[in-house]
């Protein structure tokens, strides 16, 4: 199999971010600072991004209506409706994240919930959740895969 022809940057502020080792072959990744986004192709960066939240770190970022994470959080959102595609992969399917909050979160379930529902439908942006980090790292690439494959055979014009 053949190197993947495109490069994928990783946003500086990524922490524990994906090596996409469990891809044969792996891709080329280059860190580099994203606007919006923790994931995006060289070249690309204003047209296609990923958003890795773990269940904890989703759970941290919806913190109430005060928190500045969420505010900020919020205005990523409205920087994806710009794209040509946009995605939140969560690291966690939706029964774990309505069933199993984080321990300290102290954030209501149910809340966490709504407020997905409610930014899926004013936002531009794909909630996808997956089972475990593995897979999310893998649908992670397999979007931005097939978002490359399809700006090079002309679909997105």
């Amino acid at each position: 199999m053949t190197m993947p022809p495109f490069t994928i940057i990783i946003d500086t502020q990524e922490k524990l971010g994906y090596t996409f080792e469990s891809i044969s072959p792996p891709p080329q990744t280059v860190i580099r600072t994203l606007k919006t986004g923790d994931y995006s192709i060289d070249g690309f960066e204003d047209r296609v991004t990923v958003e890795r939240k773990s269940l904890s770190d989703l759970y941290k970022t919806l913190g109430g209506k005060t928190s500045n994470n969420r505010d900020r959080f919020e205005r990523e959102i409205v920087r994806m409706v710009d794209m040509d595609f946009a995605a939140i992969v969560i690291e966690a399917d939706w029964k774990t994240i309505i069933r199993n909050p984080p321990s300290r979160s102290g954030l209501n379930s149910k809340s966490v919930l709504a407020t997905i529902l409610a930014w899926m439908q004013r936002h531009n942006a794909h909630w996808i959740t997956c089972p475990n980090r593995m897979f999310a790292e893998k649908i992670t690439y397999r979007l931005l895969d097939r978002w490359y494959r399809d700006e090079e055979t002309g679909l997105h014009r």
